[in-house]
């Protein structure tokens, strides 16, 4: 059984473990939607997140959305939601996820993920660092 065949976890859904904090474990889903998607990657080919070999039940799922969400994608992001189950959180990464970014006026973007899912952590920045994505996943985890 991998972590995509697990029944808390949405499709393309992996199992990190936190590597200063090796007792938490989360499943996240990455919504790479732009450029801020590379500072997930870097998290985790940084060593900050470990890919969890053996599946094992997270704390929490972590639906991360990173990058400009337009009106077009809205549905998919709430196709995204509506299919974690268990305990679950958004988080909102970067300037364009959480208040639409430098797009914030354009007729296609979305000015805000938190208009179209309930956001319980946002990491602002463009690009927002790595870390501050590490500190945010293990504050939803509950362990901070």
């Amino acid at each position: 059984m991998t972590a995509i065949d697990t029944p808390w976890a949405p499709a393309g859904a992996r199992t990190y473990a936190v590597t200063d904090r090796p007792e938490i474990h989360v499943s996240v889903a990455n919504l790479g939607l732009a450029c801020c998607a590379a500072e997930f990657g870097s998290a985790v080919t940084g060593g900050l997140l470990e890919p969890v070999g053996t599946p094992v039940e997270p704390e929490i799922t972590v639906l991360v959305v990173s990058g400009t969400l337009t009106h077009q994608l809205t549905p998919h992001l709430v196709a995204a939601w509506d299919g974690v189950v268990g305990p679950r959180a958004v988080l909102a990464l970067g300037a364009c996820a959480t208040s639409g970014g430098p797009y914030w006026d354009s007729y296609a973007v979305v000015a805000g993920i938190d208009s179209v899912v309930p956001v319980a952590s946002y990491v602002p920045g463009c690009p927002p660092r790595p870390e501050a994505l590490v500190a945010a996943i293990v504050s939803l985890a509950g362990a901070s």
